[in-house]
């Protein structure tokens, strides 16, 4: 069987909720009950079929065409099966998600895997604000999982990051892994500033060291760290820059915080 592919007609002219579209939402379906399917956008409703061209029908391989950012929670609560999208994806990209792969070929917007538990999500292009963050009144972003963003990440990457692994080969903005609890964040590229703030444990792990620091991460000197080529090497099936033979360098400059909530984390900059 063919992927079920949804090419959209022409760009919306307002936010679409896209939650409902989800591989095993959608098993089962005829092609006809795929296209009665309500999208909700603005103060109207409108079926699935007056925006896409619906073709395929194996819905375990969901493939979205022509996709903008202004489609909006793609894959909420997904447990199996896989999601291309062709282009942008609006924010909430894989809210919840609990299993699966989804691939976006351009750009992500914010909060893209917030609640994660399991699955990956990988962002060819930028990811917004709150990449693996916590929703607003929420304690727990990504809790399990991996996201691998190609391009930069913006402001709050991982807040409040629970389990899973966030990986930026480009940059990532301010207070990046702030509030985190556990897991891992990587970035290869240049991070702004605040990195750490009031994190209470889990690791980060940058190539270059923030244009500001909290005060309150202490500088524990350089050290040899084993696990970190072991770590690197874990990324290999992930075909990523984070598995290059260079990036497996074991010596780093520790920092431990933030000694401001009594926090044990560990931010690590290669050396």
């Amino acid at each position: 069987m063919s992927a079920l592919t949804l090419t959209l007609r022409e760009q919306p002219g307002c936010s679409l909720d896209m939650s409902l579209l989800s591989p095993h939402r959608l098993a089962g379906l005829e092609k006809a009950a795929v296209g009665a399917l309500p999208l909700s956008g603005g103060n109207r409703r409108q079926r699935l079929s007056d925006l896409f061209d619906i073709s395929g029908e194996d819905a375990q391989e969901l493939v979205i065409v022509n996709s903008s950012k202004r489609l909006l929670g793609i894959g909420t609560g997904m447990t199996s099966g896989t999601i291309r999208i062709e282009g942008d994806a609006g924010d909430h990209l894989g809210e919840n998600m609990h299993g699966g792969f989804i691939e976006v070929t351009g750009n992500a917007g914010h909060w893209t895997g917030s609640g994660m538990r399991e699955g990956m999500i990988l962002i060819a292009g930028d990811c917004g604000d709150f990449a693996g963050g916590a929703l607003p009144g929420n304690r727990h972003g990504m809790r399990g999982g991996t996201l691998l963003v190609r391009g930069n990440s913006g402001d709050r990457t991982g807040d409040h990051l629970r389990r899973g692994c966030i990986l930026v080969e480009g940059n990532s903005g301010a207070f990046c892994g702030s509030r985190m609890v556990a897991g891992t964040i990587a970035v290869l590229g240049q991070v702004g500033p605040r990195a750490g703030f009031a994190m209470q444990r889990g690791t980060l792990l940058l190539s270059e060291t923030p244009e500001q620091l909290p005060p309150t991460l202490n500088d524990c000197g350089e050290h040899e760290l084993g696990f970190l080529s072991l770590l690197m090497d874990s990324f290999a099936a992930l075909s990523t820059r984070f598995a290059d033979s260079g990036n497996s360098k074991n010596r780093v400059r520790r920092y431990v915080g933030d000694l401001a909530v009594n926090g044990k984390g560990e931010l690590l900059v290669w050396v």
